[in-house]
Order: C-alpha cells, then sequence, then structure tokens
C-alpha cells in the first residue's frame, strides 16, 4: 500500500464536515426523485400496478452496480469514485424528468439505481476512514443525515409542487446545488487510491458473511415498513383516512432521530450490545402491532421499529470496513450485497404471505427477523 496515496492532511473534522455533506447530497437526490414520483405517474399515465413494475428498475441497477462498485473502488478509490457516481447521480435524477415514456423511464431508473449505489459503496468507505481517525463510532450519525435530507427533499419537493414547477426544473435546481457542493467538497474527502490493492474478489470470511445476515435481517424489516406500514395501518389498524400514514412517519422519525444517538450509544456500550438492542426493539415493536393491532398501540410499536432498525446497517458498515481479509469498499460491498437482498425480498414475501393467511400473520414473520438480528449478533465477533 502506497502509505503517501492515503494520508490525510487536513484535521478530522474537516473530512468529518466533507463525508457529512456527500450523505446529505446523496439523501437529497433520492427523496427529491421519492418526491416526485406521484407527478411522473401522472405525466406517463401509468396505473399503479405499471408504476409498481417500472420502479423495481431501481433495485435492479442498485444490485447491478455491486460486484462493480467493489470492482472500481479498488482501482480508482473510494474519493474518485464518490464525485464522479454523485455526479452521475444528480444528472440521471434530472433525466428522470425529462423520460417522455416507460421506456426511457425505466431506463433511466436502471442507471439511477446503479449510480445510487456506487455512491453508497464510495460515500461509506470515506465514512469508514473518517471514524477511524476519531478512534470512535461515528459512521450513524451520517447515516443520520442522510435521513434528516430526506426531509429536506421530500419539503424542497412540495414546494415545488405547490408551485406547479415541473420535475425537470426542480431536478436541475437538485443538480445544481449536488455539483456546487461536490466541488467544493471533494479535495477535503481522502485520498485512499492505492498502488497495490490486491486481489479484488476474496471470498467473506465467516465474520463478513454474519455480518452481512444481521443486515439481511434487519433490511427484510426496514424494507417491510417502507412498503407495508400505510397499509398495515389502513387495512389492520382501520386508521382514519387523514391518518393512514402516520405510522410511517412516526417509523421515519425514530429510525433519523436513533441515528444520532447510535454512534455514543455504541461507543459506551459496543457494537455488539447496539445490535443485540436493535434487534430486540424491532421484535417488540412489531409484536405490540401484532398483538395489538390498534392505533396508539401501533404507533407505539413503529416508533420502536424504527428506533430498533435506526443503527443495525451504519453499524454492520462500521464492523464490515474493518475487515482484516478485505479492502474496506470490497468489505462493503459484500456486505451491502447480502444485506440488500434482504430488502428486496422482505416486501414481496409479505405480500405473499398476507395473501395466504393476513398481513398480521406477516408482520409476525417480520419480528422474527428482528429476533434473528439479537441472535446472530451474539454469536458474531464484533
Amino acid at each position: 500500500m502506497d502509505a503517501a496515496a492515503i494520508k490525510y492532511n487536513y484535521p478530522r473534522t474537516t473530512l468529518r464536515v466533507a463525508v457529512a455533506a456527500m450523505f446529505f447530497m446523496a439523501g437529497l437526490s433520492f427523496s427529491s426523485w421519492a418526491s416526485r414520483i406521484a407527478t411522473v405517474q401522472q405525466e406517463l399515465g401509468l396505473s399503479d400496478a405499471a408504476l409498481g413494475g417500472v420502479l423495481f428498475a431501481l433495485p435492479v441497477g442498485l444490485m447491478c452496480s455491486l460486484p462493480f462498485s467493489g470492482w472500481i473502488i479498488t482501482k480508482i478509490g473510494s474519493r474518485n469514485l464518490l464525485v464522479g457516481a454523485l455526479i452521475v447521480y444528480a444528472s440521471t435524477l434530472v433525466t428522470l424528468g425529462l423520460a417522455q415514456n416507460t421506456f426511457q423511464l425505466i431506463v433511466c431508473l436502471l442507471l439511477f439505481g446503479f449510480s445510487s449505489n456506487a455512491v453508497n459503496i464510495s460515500v461509506n468507505t470515506q465514512a469508514v476512514a473518517a471514524e477511524e481517525l476519531y478512534g470512535r463510532p461515528i459512521l450513524a450519525s451520517f447515516h443520520g443525515l442522510w435521513s434528516l435530507a430526506g426531509f429536506t427533499g421530500a419539503a424542497i419537493g412540495s414546494f415545488m409542487i405547490g408551485q406547479n414547477i415541473i420535475p425537470t426544473y426542480h431536478f436541475l435546481f437538485i443538480l445544481a446545488i449536488i455539483f456546487m457542493v461536490t466541488m467544493v467538497t471533494m479535495r477535503y474527502l481522502k485520498n485512499d487510491k492505492v498502488t497495490n490493492p490486491g486481489p479484488v474478489f476474496v471470498m467473506p470470511d465467516s465474520s463478513l458473511i454474519k455480518l452481512g445476515a444481521i443486515a439481511f435481517c434487519s433490511m427484510i424489516c426496514e424494507g417491510a415498513m417502507f412498503d407495508w406500514s400505510v397499509i398495515y395501518f389502513k387495512k389492520v389498524v382501520l386508521a382514519p383516512a387523514d391518518l393512514i400514514g402516520i405510522g410511517f412517519t412516526a417509523f421515519m422519525l425514530t429510525m433519523a432521530g436513533g441515528r444520532f444517538v447510535a454512534d455514543w450509544f455504541a461507543h459506551r456500550f459496543g457494537l455488539k450490545r447496539t445490535m443485540q438492542l436493535s434487534g430486540m426493539l424491532t421484535a417488540t415493536g412489531l409484536a405490540i402491532s401484532v398483538i395489538f393491532p390498534y392505533f396508539y398501540t401501533s404507533l407505539a410499536g413503529f416508533l420502536l421499529v424504527g428506533a430498533g432498525v435506526s443503527s443495525v446497517v451504519p453499524m454492520v458498515y462500521s464492523a464490515a470496513g474493518k475487515s482484516k481479509t478485505m479492502a474496506p469498499g470490497v468489505a462493503l460491498a459484500a456486505v451491502s450485497t447480502i444485506g440488500f437482498l434482504g430488502f428486496l425480498i422482505g416486501p414481496p414475501v409479505i405480500g405473499f404471505i398476507a395473501g395466504l393467511a393476513s398481513l398480521r400473520a406477516s408482520f409476525t414473520l417480520i419480528a422474527m427477523m428482528g429476533i434473528s438480528v439479537t441472535l446472530v449478533a451474539t454469536k458474531a465477533k464484533i
């Protein structure tokens, strides 16, 4: 490894702020798209079923990017990949607004998902580097900023919709912000390009596989909440029409808030206990919602689920970045691959079980995934 290539000449606070800005820009790009999905659906005349099929292109693009990101990060370093991928990510956002038909939208979503994961792997690699300088957990706070950017993007989107500003102009505005911030920030990121990166493809060891399993179980729960929480409040809780989204909002609030306290908790009690508690909170919250499917009890349950899943992925990334058998970027790509399968598999499995039995039965299974997080974390060496 070329030591000169990875030397960082700025105060560690500078790197932390730079990485935080990149996390915020990544969250802003994604949430800007999410805020205008309904507008794009209306403009292209897509039914709900057709939109569901089209949106599947995004995770497909993300999955296709996983092996590429692990390979390219060893060639050019996470800083160069992050800068390039973030600009492409924001540029592809604009093309989503320009899409004139379903085919064009699918192609753009594939590229959007592809660049999204390249940003995810590279920005988390930079976060691991910042965490090494601090010598204590700080990675969850970066993910908290991503969540905060989600609220910001949603607010900007609401304003744009209220002003009847078309998605293309909205997305061009976001692109301009991301481009300017990236150009200012890039010089303060850590240059981790190495002259002899070693083998790119290495079989993950048992510790990384266990970390991937933890991420897999937690992301099944997270994916379930993203796709089914509103439906659960509508069909099971029987919440008033104007309050069916409150469960999802509660989940998002505690997930974002939990990420800002997770680093302190992990520093004081350790990663293992943090993940064990996270799994217990997730399982308890889902169990409460299933056993007592009423408005206030389910709301309390969803609050616990948000707190439970908030720290798992950041803690898993933190542990994976310290792998002794793989470079940080490659280790993160390996763990992300396993974990994201859970995010993809969870929602369809819930729908399948709900069709055979009930939505409450599906959420019971998801609660078991929370318990699995605790069990696997107990056996993992972290």
